[in-house]
């Protein structure tokens, strides 16, 4: 089978909201299929061939992050708090196995999440819509309603939470002469920390 970015739509697809206003939804989603892309072909290209290293054994791949994101974890302190524990684990694991670790952060885009059932029942009895994540509808009772706007809110919230994620490695967070910041005391030492510095990526 030949595969579009609306080929996934030619089968039976379980776990979607149900919109009220079909129209709005439509016109959102065409709004942001307008919009540009939130990463670039030249990172997915690199990806690729790093997970090809991983299938390779050359590599262990890590993937750390939320169930689910709120957008108000869309915020510098909550993105570098992601970013930093990512790197402390992948430290680890290339210090503690001398491989070189690849890191993939499940952030910038988890706003929704599944739910078995379109409802759920409150302790006295009331029956509300389910809170499938903020992508769709709001925790709080009175904003159960799925609304389609939110998901153009979470494509911005996305670009928001990678360009943040970028900055913060850009700015030195990755780098191991940093590393006072990590709370790893065994980082600091200049002969492991030159030893595994090859390694590093």
């Amino acid at each position: 089978l030949e595969w579009t970015p609306a080929s996934w739509r030619n089968f039976p697809v379980k776990q979607q909201p149900n919109y009220e206003d079909k129209q709005e939804l439509d016109k959102t989603i065409n709004e942001i299929s307008s919009l540009p892309p939130i990463v670039a072909t030249t990172e997915i290209d690199n990806l690729k061939s790093l997970l090809a290293e991983c299938s390779q054994g050359k590599r262990f791949l890590l993937q750390g992050g939320d169930c689910a994101e709120q957008f108000a974890d869309c915020n510098l302190q909550t993105i570098a708090a992601k970013v930093k524990i990512l790197l402390q684990m992948s430290f680890a694991i290339t210090y503690g196995a001398n491989i070189p670790t690849v890191r993939i952060g499940r952030l910038a885009g988890q706003f929704a999440k599944p739910r078995s059932s379109d409802y759920e029942t409150l302790p006295d009895g009331t029956k509300v819509p389910s809170y499938r994540g903020d992508n769709v509808n709001g925790n709080a009772i009175g904003d159960r309603s799925p609304d389609p706007r939110r998901l153009l809110e979470g494509y911005f919230r996305s670009v928001a939470t990678m360009n943040c994620a970028r900055v913060v490695v850009a700015e030195g967070l990755a780098d191991l002469r940093h590393s006072d910041t990590w709370d790893m005391g065994f980082v600091r030492n200049r002969k492991r920390r030159k030893k595994k510095m090859k390694r590093w990526q």
